[in-house]
């Protein structure tokens, strides 16, 4: 991560995507159709954050998980017709995250958080990956 602040943060955002597939054919039925791997690209549009992201994140069963090493907290979800909601923490900093995926293989929204220096926001746009 390039900043912690931007990191959690960035991870709300984003916090929405990506993922592991595998199992019987009946649990693929019941699978969410925007599980799987997704990158999302972070922008900072206010706040004190100082830089833009690229981020991966896994999305299986419509529960979102964030795909890199960092110690982050992410609890999230995105339904059957593509609502996403996601919350991120790692130690004192903290985001939310909305938006929409769409069975196009891409999706956004907005992210709002707060850090080290402060509340930031901004939007977030994601594209299948996997």
């Amino acid at each position: 991560m390039l900043n912690p602040m931007v990191g959690g943060i960035s991870l709300a955002a984003a916090v929405a995507f990506a993922v592991a597939f595998g199992g019987s054919d009946a649990n693929a039925q019941r699978r969410n159709p925007f599980d799987g791997a997704w990158s999302v690209n972070i922008q900072v549009t206010r706040g004190d954050c100082n830089s833009n992201a690229l981020y991966g994140v896994v999305i299986t069963n419509g529960s979102v998980r964030y795909a890199g090493g960092a110690n982050v907290a992410v609890a999230g979800s995105v339904s059957t017709k593509g609502a996403v909601s996601v919350r991120v923490a790692s130690g004192s900093q903290s985001a939310a995250g909305t938006g929409r995926l769409s069975l196009s293989g891409t999706g956004g929204g907005s992210w709002s958080g707060k850090g080290t220096n402060g509340r930031c926001s901004g939007r977030w746009s994601a594209q299948r990956s996997g």
